[in-house]
């Protein structure tokens, strides 16, 4: 229970970054580097997801890895 919430907190704890972005399409406070380390750890934690065949792991994830690529893209895109 205690990994289940976890994973929802630190998973959806990035889509008010992802919908302010959208909102106002002002990325100038978000780090370009700690984005890049946190988009790569986050793929690399879904990869080891696949390899180990756990599907909480796969979907938190992967789930944290579309909200963060997306915040990561915006950033890149709206410099």
């Amino acid at each position: 229970m205690i990994g289940l919430i976890a994973a929802c907190l630190t998973t959806f704890g990035f889509i008010p970054q992802v919908i302010k972005i959208f909102q106002t399409k002002d990325t100038s406070a978000i780090s370009l580097g700690m984005y890049t380390m946190t988009v790569t750890g986050i793929f690399l934690w879904l990869v080891h997801g696949f390899i180990i065949g756990d599907i909480p792991l796969i979907l938190a994830n992967g789930f944290s890895f579309l909200l963060t690529g997306t915040i990561l893209i915006c950033k890149l895109i709206y410099k």
